[in-house]
C-alpha cells in the first residue's frame, strides 16, 4: 500500500512539475483572460446598441412649462422603474405648418423618434407606430398622470432603509449561487480535458509505456489525475484572486459589493476550491479512462462527446436546487455524486448551515475512491493493450489445418 502511494506521489509530482513550470503554463493562466476582454467588449457593445435600439423616443411638441413638468415627472418615473426601461422625451417647440412636422419628425433618423405627443398636458395625443395599452402609450400615461400633479417631483411616502432584509437577501444569493455554480461547471469541464491530451501524448510516444513499466498502473492513474488536479487548483487560485483584486480596482467597497453568500465569502471560496476538487476527481477520472480507451485524438474526440452532453444534463439537473435547496428534487441532486458538488455549492451561497456540507464531502469522498478504483482497473486493462484477442485466435485455428 504504502509502495503504491509513494508511486502516486512520484507521478504526481512529475506531472505537476511538467505542467507548472513549463512556460506554456503561463499562457495557460493567461487563457480566460481573453474570452473575459471580448466578453466584456462584446457585451458593453451590445448593451450601448440595445438601450439605443429598444428605449422609444418619443418627441413632445407643447410649450416648454407642459414639457418641464412631463420631463420631472419621466425623470421620476425613471427613477423607479431604471432609465433605460423608460422613454426618453425630446422637446420640439410648435410649428405654423403642423402636418409637415410631424411627418418630418416621424421620418427623422437622429434621433430615431417612434411617436410624436402632442396637445400638451391638456389634450394628449399621441401619433406613431405605437399600439394603445402598449409600453409606449402605456409609460406616457404614466408620465401624463405624474406631470398633471402639482408637484410631480415630491416623494409622496417615505422610506426607513435598513442594512438587510429577507426579500433582498434571498435574491442576492440565488444570483451567488448561479454564478458559483456556472463557474464551477466551466472550470471543471474545461480543466479536465487537460489529461485527455496529455494521456493521448504519452501513449502516442510510448513514454507510459516506460511508466507503467516501473510503478504500478493504479499509481500511475491516481498519480496524474492529482496531479492534474493541483495545477488546476493553481489556476483557479490565481484567477480567483486576480479577480478579487480587479472588483477591489473597480467597485467601491470591493468585494463586499457583490450579493454576499450565506456562509460568507472566506466560507464560501473555500468550499468553492473543496467542491471544485471534488467535481473534478470525479469527471476527469471518467476523462482518464475515456483517454485510455482511445489511441488517437480524434477518438478522444468521438468519446468524450456523449459524456460532455451528460455533464451538461447534470448542470441543468443540479441548477433546479437554486432557490429550493429542500425541495425532492434538490435533495436528489445533492446525493446524485455528479451533481453533488454543483449543488451543495449552490446550497453554500443560500444556506448558512455547515452540517450539510460535512456531510456531503464525505459522501462525494467515498464516490471519488469508488470511481477512482473502476477507473483505475479499467485503466489497466487498457493502456498498455497491444492487440486485440481475435487476432491470436485466428493464428490458433490455422495450426490444425496446416498439419
Amino acid at each position: 500500500m504504502m509502495r503504491r502511494l509513494r508511486s502516486a506521489f512520484v507521478i504526481a509530482r512529475r506531472d505537476f512539475s511538467a505542467t507548472v513550470l513549463s512556460k506554456t503554463f503561463l499562457f495557460f493562466l493567461l487563457g480566460p483572460l481573453f474570452p473575459l476582454l471580448l466578453g466584456g467588449a462584446f457585451g458593453s457593445i451590445g448593451a450601448r446598441v440595445a438601450s439605443q435600439t429598444q428605449t422609444p423616443v418619443v418627441a413632445v411638441i407643447s410649450s416648454p412649462a407642459d414639457f418641464a413638468r412631463m420631463s420631472a415627472a419621466r425623470d421620476r418615473v425613471a427613477t423607479a422603474l431604471g432609465d433605460p426601461n423608460v422613454a426618453k422625451l425630446v422637446y420640439y417647440a410648435p410649428e405654423r405648418d403642423a402636418a409637415a412636422q410631424q411627418r418630418r419628425l416621424l421620418a427623422s433618423t437622429d434621433p430615431p423618434i417612434r411617436a410624436l405627443l402632442i396637445g400638451g398636458l391638456a389634450a394628449p395625443h399621441l401619433v406613431g407606430a405605437v399600439d394603445a395599452g402598449g409600453p409606449t402609450s402605456g409609460q406616457m400615461d404614466l408620465i401624463l398622470s405624474t406631470a398633471r400633479e402639482h408637484h410631480p417631483s415630491e416623494e409622496l411616502i417615505s422610506v426607513t432603509k435598513v442594512e438587510k432584509s429577507n426579500g433582498s437577501l434571498v435574491r442576492d444569493r440565488q444570483m451567488t449561487a448561479q454564478i458559483g455554480q456556472v463557474g464551477l461547471f466551466f472550470l471543471t469541464l474545461m480543466l479536465s480535458t487537460m489529461l485527455l491530451s496529455q494521456l493521448i501524448e504519452e501513449k502516442s510516444n510510448k513514454i507510459i509505456e516506460v511508466i507503467a513499466a516501473a510503478v504500478p498502473i493504479d499509481s500511475l492513474f491516481v498519480g496524474k489525475l492529482f496531479a492534474m488536479l493541483a495545477a488546476s487548483v493553481v489556476g483557479v487560485v490565481v484567477w480567483i484572486s486576480a479577480g478579487a483584486l480587479l472588483i477591489q480596482l473597480v467597485k467601491t467597497g470591493g468585494v463586499q459589493t457583490l450579493p454576499p453568500p450565506a456562509v460568507g465569502w472566506p466560507g464560501f471560496l473555500a468550499l468553492a476550491i473543496l467542491y471544485f476538487g471534488m467535481n473534478y476527481l470525479l469527471l476527469g477520472a471518467v476523462f482518464l479512462t475515456i483517454g485510455a480507451q482511445a489511441s488517437t485524438v480524434r477518438e478522444v474526440q468521438t468519446m468524450s462527446m456523449p459524456v460532455t452532453f451528460g455533464q451538461v444534463l447534470i448542470f441543468g439537473f443540479a441548477a433546479t436546487a437554486i432557490g429550493s435547496a429542500n425541495a425532492p428534487e434538490a435533495i436528489a441532486a445533492a446525493i446524485f455524486p455528479l451533481s453533488s458538488p454543483m449543488v451543495m455549492l449552490a446550497r453554500a451561497a443560500e444556506d448558512p448551515a455547515w452540517w450539510p456540507h460535512l456531510a456531503a464531502l464525505v459522501w462525494q469522498a467515498l464516490w471519488v475512491a469508488v470511481i477512482l478504483k473502476v477507473g483505475a482497473r479499467m485503466f489497466r486493462k487498457t493502456v498498455l493493450k497491444s492487440g486485440p484477442r481475435t487476432r491470436r485466435w485466428f493464428r490458433r485455428s490455422e495450426k490444425p489445418s496446416a498439419a
